[in-house]
């Protein structure tokens, strides 16, 4: 076993697996399967035909450069048959044919190194094969790495970050824009500005000697560019301003985040295999950057030449920028309801503020972490608010995964965010600060959280500087004080009755994201169990749902929501709300009948019907007449059992379910859990009586006085409703 040329890892040829694209290889086999796909190898033109090039890999192998792999036209290729080229090969298909991908490397002393490829002998470096010299006038691959001395110089000077992979440039480059990535040495950009390299020790002439003060002189003056243009730079060296959003040592390169005012881009710096580079550089840092403008695995990434930390004036003047943008851009517009409904109109101030945090930590780059109930509106409304912040994130960051970094939802037990939520919240958020040098995250919770029993949660995140909002349409308390943000519109005195969170959400979303209000249109009429608002059934009607749709849709929801109850499901979710076509929601939705019947015919044969003072209750001993553990669960089951029985009878009625620790109530005139609960607990005071979120919680009590308890609450529902 012998190590890797260019970072020394053990391994059984010459080169390990991610720096194969970083080297040549010249092959010396007779068959095409006997080539490994991925890898770059030297090869000569053989010809020219109208769907592209024939290059010969080998003596008797011969593959096809297709016109489509070029990065320009094949009318503007210089090639001639004879000349040495280099080429990737995509694949070796099953009859012999090998399709060859575009270089941007096309000569020898711009890879890192040279072997040659032989299956009978194994893999050697070419500086072993000193008969091998290119014919087209480049500089031979033994020159580049004539011995192990020289190599390790190289290494020690080379600004290529371990892992990275050269991107496509320009055609029109010069060979010196390619070689700086190698060399170190001073590069023309494709707009002819002039950047020196990273500070290694190269061997130059008398003539680079002479120009390397104007050299200086130009890259003092290289322009800023911003994250947004990248895509129009590749292959070419830029200078970025920004703030350093997190730090991932890698086995290869340090990776940094830099966040300017248009973006988020990677940027990989190479110290050696495994060590920090610039150990002075850290989070919330502000600082200026040079580097090659590449791709890495498909992403956009700057291969860093430079870095440093910006102090005193110039470190102010780049902070207030992206202040200024960021400010400018996070606000909304206007906060633009779906619909008429008072409880969304009493609260669109603090809708705005919830949007302006929301976006505002998307841009800084901060991880937004959505805690949800366990009820079909606490997933549909969190769902809604994923669906608009997904994209924004893609917009912002180059990484296609950052989507599954920077934006997270995580269902709750109930409709409770209590300390056990939040330790585990701020358990996560130092694992991801000490591993990732990740930002504290923006902690959001819907359809739930809005009452005392979470201020001691929000205090402990206080103490982490996690903000957090909360947007909620139960019984709510005055939070003002404990929350960032408070979303509630029954703490501003208006009826909260015919209103869903989702109705709050959507508004919400479609401020965090415009571009996605129409694909919303229809989840605030989907989140109701009843006659929802007919403004909502008309804008779900206008963007192609009908009621059966929608039902489905809700039903399927609340399946799955039972299901993996901690796991987020985020594409099975996005899947049954955003999927126009609705197969896979009205099977689950059937699934949802089937069980949800044969749970309800249960329930009605067990339950038992009591009367006092005027009012009916329907008892349902849910421990002894539920699948506990099943779908569907106690409160959705209860719901459904009220619905169903209340127009059998006169109201008031009341659906009382209890089991051997909870009593859960619904009525068709309102009733106050709390104050039940206070009178449950003057009744029966060794009971361990206390109630559980706000006016539509649930009484929890100790298992010995279940009777006693059951008893106290006829009475107390009789007193209360009579």
């Amino acid at each position: 076993m012998g190590t890797c040329i260019i970072c020394d890892t053990p391994v059984d040829g010459e080169v390990c697996e991610v720096h194969e694209e970083d080297v040549c290889f010249v092959f010396r086999g007779d068959d095409p399967s006997q080539l490994t796909p991925n890898r770059y190898y030297r090869g000569t033109v053989d010809g020219y035909a109208d769907f592209g090039v024939f290059v010969d890999i080998g003596p008797r192998v011969t593959g096809l450069l297709h016109r489509s792999e070029l990065d320009s036209r094949l009318e503007s290729l210089d090639w001639e048959p004879g000349d040495t080229v280099f080429v990737q090969v995509l694949s070796v298909r099953d009859n012999g044919n090998v399709d060859l991908g575009w270089s941007i490397r096309e000569s020898a002393d711009e890879f890192r190194g040279t072997i040659v490829d032989d299956p009978d002998e194994g893999e050697s470096r070419l500086e072993d094969e000193a008969d091998d010299a290119p014919t087209d006038g480049t500089t031979a691959d033994a020159e580049v790495e004539s011995t192990p001395e020289t190599e390790s110089t190289a290494e020690s000077d080379e600004r290529e970050a371990a892992n990275t992979e050269s991107a496509p440039q320009n055609q029109g480059a010069t060979a010196s824009t390619a070689s700086a990535g190698t060399a170190g040495g001073a590069s023309t950009t494709d707009a002819g500005a002039v950047a020196t390299g990273s500070a290694g020790a190269v061997a130059v002439s008398d003539e680079d000697d002479a120009d390397q003060s104007d050299s200086d002189e130009a890259d003092a003056t290289l322009a800023r560019a911003t994250v947004d243009s990248l895509e129009d730079r590749l292959g070419t060296i830029v200078r970025l301003e920004g703030e350093i959003t997190s730090v991932r040592q890698t086995s290869g390169p340090t990776v940094f985040e830099l966040k300017d005012e248009t973006g988020i881009v990677e940027c990989a710096a190479f110290e050696e295999a495994g060590v920090r580079a610039y150990p002075d550089v850290d989070v919330d840092d502000i600082v200026s950057l040079e580097g090659e403008v590449e791709r890495h695995n498909g992403d956009l990434q700057i291969e860093t030449e430079a870095l440093t930390v910006q102090t005193d004036e110039d470190a102010t003047e780049i902070h207030d920028r992206l202040e200024a943008a960021i400010e400018d851009e996070a606000r909304p517009a206007a906060i633009e309801p779906f619909g008429e409904l008072d409880a969304v109109t009493a609260v669109e101030s603090e809708l705005a503020d919830a949007a302006t945090a929301i976006r505002r930590a998307v841009m800084e780059s901060r991880p937004v972490v959505i805690r949800h109930s366990d009820t079909a509106d606490g997933y549909t409304a969190a769902a809604g608010l994923e669906h608009a912040i997904l994209p924004l994130i893609r917009e912002k960051h180059t990484r296609d995964d950052a989507v599954y970094h920077y934006a997270e939802r995580r269902p709750l037990e109930g409709s409770r965010y209590e300390m056990n939520d939040a330790t585990g919240d701020v358990t996560s958020l130092l694992d991801a600060q000490t591993r990732h040098d990740e930002l504290v995250p923006l902690v959001v919770v819907v359809d739930a959280g809005s009452t005392d029993a979470s201020r001691e949660a929000y205090e402990l995140l206080d103490r982490y500087g996690a903000d957090h909002l909360v947007v909620d349409s139960s019984h709510a308390d005055d939070l003002s004080d404990a929350v960032t943000t408070t979303v509630t519109p029954s703490t501003q005195g208006v009826s909260v009755d015919d209103c869903t969170t989702t109705a709050l959400a959507a508004p919400l979303a479609s401020a965090v994201n415009p571009d996605v209000r129409d694909e919303l249109a229809h989840l605030p009429a989907l989140s109701y169990w009843e006659e929802p608002p007919t403004t909502f059934v008309d804008l779900a009607t206008e963007a192609g749902y009908d009621a059966t749709g929608l039902e489905d849709r809700r039903n399927a929801v609340a399946l799955e929501a039972h299901y993996q109850s901690y796991n987020d499901k985020r594409e099975l979710i996005a899947d049954l709300l955003f999927d126009p076509d609705g197969d896979l929601a009205a099977h689950v939705s059937e699934q949802f009948r089937d069980k949800l019947e044969t749970e309800l015919e249960t329930a009605r044969e067990n339950a038992g019907v009591r009367g006092t003072d005027g009012v009916t209750i329907t008892v349902l001993d849910t421990a002894k007449y539920t699948h506990r553990f099943d779908f569907p669960p106690t409160g959705l089951l209860l719901d459904e059992l009220h619905r169903r029985e209340r127009n059998r009878t006169e109201p008031p009625f009341v659906t009382l379910g209890v089991d051997e620790t909870e009593l859960h109530v619904r009525a068709t005139d309102a009733v106050d859990v709390r104050d039940l609960g206070d009178a449950i607990a003057s009744a029966v005071p060794n009971a361990g009586v206390h109630t559980v979120g706000g006016a539509d919680g649930h009484v929890e009590f100790l298992k010995g006085e279940r009777a006693a308890v059951h008893d106290a609450a006829i009475d107390a529902l009789g007193e209360l409703l009579g």
